[in-house]
């Protein structure tokens, strides 16, 4: 049964594609090809094949042309909306700046004119103690001339009880040069009562001229004095804000830097204490309240220096992934992230969020190239996956130097910076320490 079924379908191929023979001629022989039914159906099936591969590749290319075109357009789309979206951060970081800056210049000139006004609540001071002085001075000399001309008109009316007209009239005959003596000597009087009289009188001129002139300096002092507490309030209530927020407790913050204080002059001391067991005055104790406002002012600029009250990058960079549980880029599963991710370009610059030594510089398992930077109050702060490392171990750095570039070395996804705080070796959430900063800088 197979071979009648070979046999037709060989004739049905015999009917469609006969034998054909294709023959070679040369000089000396003629040879031919025998080309079956079967060889050519092989070739017209294989001619076929062929062309359709060409058909369906051609057809592949178009389409993959016609969808990278849409591709490069979507791209280009993309591209423009994320510059549109850089150029709107930079325009409000740039403002954010200004804003700072602003503040900063604020808070300078509110410095200096503290600064003046204690200049000039001392000298006020020093003045108001020099015309008391004065004034007791003229007021005893006044008390002085009074007594003598008291005295010098009991002499004279003992004088005149004693001689009587009529003595007098004698003794002045009997004894001329004692007359002379005796009229010489009331015309002194007189005019020494008559001296006596004018100096009381520019004394208590001076004395009431002194006496309004205290009462202006005493004006113009409570002015000082207000304006002073103004600015302690205005400059103090926004960083002890900020270290609250932070969850830093302010007293033992202050008491730590006080006692480790070293710039020059050391703090602000009272400007005067009794030492005759005497009570202060009202303008020496208001003096001295604003002294201890002011020591406490400095110690709060220092301790903010030496907390990480700032942001590790400057440019424009994406906030990534927060602090907390979430869920692992390289695994899926969920873990605990001990820090803020800010993801960037290449290189970006990355600074010191505080003053501080350096105890490591180098590379560390899972986090690569890793900076640490031991702070004042039991702080540590880590920059990791840097590319490049800008400083050493015991280097000593300030806040806003440059201490590596952004890159993605250890276990990473990509470029980005990852920072975290530390305190007392336990992680807590830098974004509380930026977003209190970002109401005072």
């Amino acid at each position: 049964m197979r071979t009648r079924l070979a046999i037709k379908l060989h004739s049905l191929l015999e009917r469609h594609f006969p034998e054909r023979r294709v023959f070679l001629k040369s000089d000396n022989d003629t040879r031919f090809i025998r080309l079956s039914s079967e060889t050519q159906v092989a070739a017209v099936a294989g001619v076929a094949v062929i062309v359709g591969w060409t058909a369906v590749a051609t057809a592949i290319l178009l389409m993959d042309s016609i969808g990278s075109g849409n591709f490069r357009e979507q791209a280009k789309r993309d591209q423009a909306t994320y510059q549109e979206r850089l150029n709107i951060l930079s325009t409000e970081r740039d403002a954010r700046a200004q804003e700072a800056l602003a503040a900063q210049d604020r808070f300078n000139a509110a410095l200096k004119q503290i600064s003046a006004m204690q200049s000039e609540l001392l000298a006020s001071e020093n003045r108001r103690r020099e015309l008391e002085t004065g004034i007791e001075v003229i007021q005893t000399t006044l008390r002085a001339t009074m007594k003598q001309r008291e005295e010098a008109r009991t002499e004279l009316a003992d004088v005149q009880v004693e001689a009587g007209d009529g003595d007098m009239y004698v003794t002045a005959l009997a004894s001329p040069e004692q007359m002379n003596f005796m009229t010489e000597a009331l015309a002194r009087t007189a005019q020494e009562r008559d001296q006596i009289a004018a100096d009381a009188k520019d004394a208590l001129d001076q004395r009431d001229e002194l006496e309004l002139e205290i009462q202006l300096m005493q004006e113009r002092s409570d002015e000082i004095f207000r304006q002073l507490e103004e600015a302690m309030v205005i400059s103090v209530e926004p960083l002890d804000k900020m270290f609250r927020q932070a969850g830093m407790p302010t007293d033992r913050i202050i008491e730590e830097v006080r006692r480790g204080y070293s710039g020059m002059g050391g703090p602000l001391t009272p400007i005067s204490f009794s030492t005759r067991g005497e009570d202060l005055t009202p303008d020496e104790i208001r003096a001295n309240v604003l002294l201890q406002q002011m020591d406490q002012l400095n110690l709060y600029r220092l301790a903010a220096e030496k907390a990480p009250f700032a942001n590790p990058v400057n440019s424009v960079v994406r906030f990534t992934s927060g602090f907390g549980t979430r869920r692992d880029p390289k695994t899926g599963g969920r873990r605990m992230h001990n820090g803020v991710d800010f993801a960037g370009a290449q290189g970006t610059d990355i600074f010191a969020t505080a003053d501080g030594v350096v105890t490591h510089a180098g590379w560390q398992s899972g986090f690569g190239r890793l900076v640490k930077i031991r702070h004042a109050f039991g702080i540590e702060t880590l920059y990791a996956h840097n590319t490049k490392i800008r400083v050493k171990v015991g280097q000593r750095v300030s806040r806003g130097d440059h201490i590596a570039d952004m890159g993605s070395t250890g276990r990473s996804t990509g470029t980005h910076l990852h920072y975290e705080v530390r305190v007392n070796g336990k992680p807590v959430n830098p974004m509380t320490y930026i977003k209190a900063a970002r109401n005072v800088f």
